[in-house]
């Protein structure tokens, strides 16, 4: 009796489990999921966490810094087939559950005048429903100005999905310079950073390359290669080393390029 009891059990278990399965992602949702997880362990490319507190998430991966109450860091892949023009409902910003400290609420942002800037864009994440909700999280935003974030910080995010879909398969890293900001929002004191940051690497044979954008927390209608820098700068003003899993000779080679001859500007 003791088995049959047991047996039924595990099998009530199967059933919830894939119950909830069926009523939460759909098959797209799945297939995107597994093909997120082989891709992030195939190809290592995480930078080093200054907190240590590393959250990963189906679509992204996260470094959480709860003395600023947000990512110092968030990075994914971006390939060619996730690019699409499919339009979901926006969801209601939540708490992101992986982040132990808590991260911060969603209220700190009300009447404060600045957005709520997404890191790793819904815009890159529409291949599927569950992807795109995934990132309205607290932990996967930061304060932007609205200008900042409806003009340059647009502009830069549609030239990143323009180079996925030329380049097929780019990893990129962004987040706000923290540590010299003492501006904040809300009750948990949210950092507003003074300029934010985004790495993109495009690391394919016969052209490995890698390209690095440092903009002021303000309005611009500069053009873009205007804020190309070096990664070695963001390196030296985050704390972070970007890519300690390629080797030696490569990274110091891709980290102190400032060129961007080779990316397509159009």
């Amino acid at each position: 009796m003791r088995n049959r009891k047991t047996i039924y059990i595990v099998l009530t278990l199967i059933f919830t489990i894939g119950f909830f399965i069926y009523d939460n992602f759909s098959v797209e949702d799945i297939k995107a999921i597994g093909e997120s997880k082989t891709s992030n362990s195939d190809l290592n490319y995480l930078p080093t966490s200054t907190t240590g507190v590393i959250v990963n998430h189906n679509f992204y991966d996260l470094s959480y810094h709860e003395n600023h109450e947000q990512a110092e860091w968030v990075a994914y892949h971006l390939k060619a087939e996730h690019i699409t023009s499919t339009n979901f409902k926006r969801p209601y910003f939540e708490k992101d559950l992986k982040v132990l400290s808590q991260s911060a609420h969603y209220r700190n942002y009300s009447k404060s005048g600045y957005d709520k800037g997404h890191l790793c864009p819904a815009g890159d994440r529409k291949f599927s429903k569950f992807a795109h909700d995934e990132t309205f999280l607290t932990s996967n935003i930061s304060p932007q100005n609205h200008e900042f974030n409806a003009g340059i910080w647009n502009r830069l995010e549609q030239k990143t999905r323009y180079w996925a879909t030329k380049y097929k398969n780019l990893y990129i890293v962004t987040g706000g310079i923290l540590g010299n900001s003492s501006n904040t929002i809300g009750s948990e004191k949210v950092t507003v950073p003074n300029s934010f940051y985004k790495i993109i690497l495009d690391f394919h044979e016969p052209e490995i390359k890698a390209i690095a954008f440092l903009i002021p927390h303000k309005e611009s209608e500069k053009a873009l290669y205007r804020f190309v820098t070096s990664i070695d700068e963001i390196e030296q003003l985050t704390g972070i080393d970007f890519f300690p899993e390629i080797e030696d000779s490569l990274e110091n080679k891709l980290e102190k390029s400032t060129s961007y001859s080779n990316w397509s500007f159009r």
